[in-house]
């Protein structure tokens, strides 16, 4: 889970997590069929829901029950270092828990006899990770385990049921009573039928896990790459940017969007500039638009290149001129007909102001900063970022827009309904051409079908690991392509996610 992540990130590790979770669990089971001499089978699976369910037996051994753990599976096949770690703990509890390996051959009837005469069950097999539908030999297990009348408690959510859309998958356990931990899932709301009574368990994850940006975001947003994908499975962006005074900023946010994962990246600029666009790297690809800079002439021209793109930057390097503007309005316009997804930074803002019409209900994140964000909404942002995250939340809910708003020390994200507010970075960062490198981040996560508030996030969240990678090799004197360097670093290490990222938190409590 996404807050089970940046509750790590705060401080509080994923074990006592899981501690306060099967702890809560054996208290439901006192509170509403006692535990002291009690048959107690609590049936397993292999991930995290299984680790909870080895946390309840010990404090069910404790309180004086008659714990059995059947574990549907081997113990080597556990995953979760949480859970592997509670496993070794109740294999030493063999005096007190009695535990059965069903290895991958499960008899179905040895089973039966184990869970027979049992007072209560619980089910600790799948949890918030079943996404398709229930596979033998565990559809026979759910069947089973709804043929006894015994209690029968779930952990998190009924094995079956999928957490996001409450679909039963073939069958789902019927519980008693559900031990749902820190929030009820979507996939709870009209399954009272399998649900049974909800209790809603606090295991001490902090609120603020859910409001900062954090690790558990940005792997939110990860994609595995299939063995066999080809070329624009991973994301097409293109950019509209660059003019005769600017070449650096399209060429950043480039380089920033390939070095996230995108597969292919195209700049569409005037043909005063694309050849220094060109220069910066090989790896650029520059279609090129005659004359100085983006006029209204041009906009059919790139409306049509736009076709075969996931995503579009507006903005970069463009210039303030009003001729520029009327060009950015129009693609504005047309692209929210499209239904195109939009990334819009810098002097395409700009033009916005006194337009913002044209973005209401679009599918655009626009990424301003403070002076910016005053420009387009006549507001001084100010105060604590609490304060801050309001105000944000307030604006993009009105105006029905997605903000990515860089307002230092944190950034505040949101689409009106959300609101994130990511705190890594650091002062270098201050440095020219870094938010063209967050825009291009953006755009390559939103390429990837993300939702918008989470590709924005999650990207803040990344670009401010990057830079203060960058700043503690260097110095604090970076350059915005040291950033776009440090990316890959950073998202080498979301598989699995190691502790090195808090770096950034670290050096904010410093």
């Amino acid at each position: 889970m996404i807050v089970d992540e940046n509750a790590e990130y705060l401080g509080v590790s994923r074990l006592l997590l899981m501690e306060n979770a099967g702890r809560s669990v054996a208290e439901v089971v006192e509170q509403k069929v006692g535990i002291k001499g009690k048959k107690i089978v609590i049936v397993a699976g292999r991930g995290n829901k299984a680790g909870d369910g080895f946390v309840a037996a010990r404090h069910i051994a404790c309180k004086g029950g008659r714990p059995t753990v059947i574990l549907v599976g081997r113990g080597t096949d556990i995953e979760g270092r949480e859970a592997k770690y509670n496993w070794e703990i109740i294999k030493r509890m063999d005096w007190t828990i009695r535990i059965i390996e069903l290895g991958e051959q499960a008899s179905l009837e040895g089973l039966k006899r184990e869970i027979e005469g049992a007072d209560v069950i619980i089910d600790a097999l799948i949890g918030t990770g079943l996404r398709g539908p229930l596979r033998e030999p565990l559809l026979s297990i759910v069947n089973m385990i709804n043929s006894f009348r015994s209690f029968k408690v779930s952990i998190d959510i009924p094995t079956g049921i999928n957490p996001s859309t409450g679909e039963i998958h073939g069958e789902a356990i019927k519980a008693d009573v559900t031990v749902t931990m820190h929030k009820p899932k979507r996939g709870l709301r009209g399954n009272e039928r399998y649900t049974g009574e909800l209790v809603i368990a606090n295991i001490g994850i902090p609120p603020e896990a859910e409001i900062i940006v954090g690790p558990g975001d940005v792997r939110f947003t990860a994609r595995r790459r299939h063995p066999e994908s080809k070329k624009g499975d991973w994301g097409k962006v293109l950019i509209v940017g660059g003019g005769w005074q600017y070449s650096g900023a399209p060429a950043l946010a480039a380089l920033a969007s390939l070095r996230a994962g995108c597969d292919l990246v195209v700049i569409i600029a005037p043909s005063s500039v694309s050849n220094a666009i060109r220069s910066y790297s090989p790896n650029l690809i520059v279609q090129e638009v005659n004359g100085l800079k983006f006029t209204s002439k041009h906009v059919d021209e790139v409306v049509k290149v736009a076709e075969g793109f996931d995503c579009v930057i507006i903005g970069p390097g463009m210039g303030v001129d009003e001729e520029v503007f009327d060009a950015v309005r129009l693609m504005v316009d047309k692209f929210r007909t499209m239904g195109k997804p939009m990334v819009i930074d810098a002097d395409g803002l700009k033009a916005l102001a006194g337009h913002l019409d044209l973005v209401k209900g679009a599918g655009a994140i626009l990424t301003p900063h403070a002076g910016e964000f005053r420009l387009l909404f006549n507001i001084n942002l100010r105060g604590s970022w609490v304060e801050k995250a309001v105000e944000v939340m307030r604006v993009a809910r009105e105006h029905e827009v997605t903000l990515l708003v860089k307002a230092h020390p944190e950034d505040v994200i949101s689409d009106g309904l959300r609101v994130k507010v990511n705190m890594t970075g650091n002062p270098a960062m201050t440095v020219g051409g870094t938010g063209d490198v967050l825009t291009g981040l953006t755009a390559s996560i939103l390429s990837k079908k993300v939702p918008y508030v989470r590709a924005a996030a999650a990207a803040s969240f990344i670009c401010g690991v990057a830079g203060s990678l960058a700043a503690e090799e260097k110095g604090y004197h970076i350059l915005a392509t040291d950033v776009i360097e440090k990316i890959p670093e950073v998202m080498r290490r979301f598989e699995p996610w190691t502790q090195g990222l808090s770096i950034a938190l670290e050096r904010r409590r410093a």
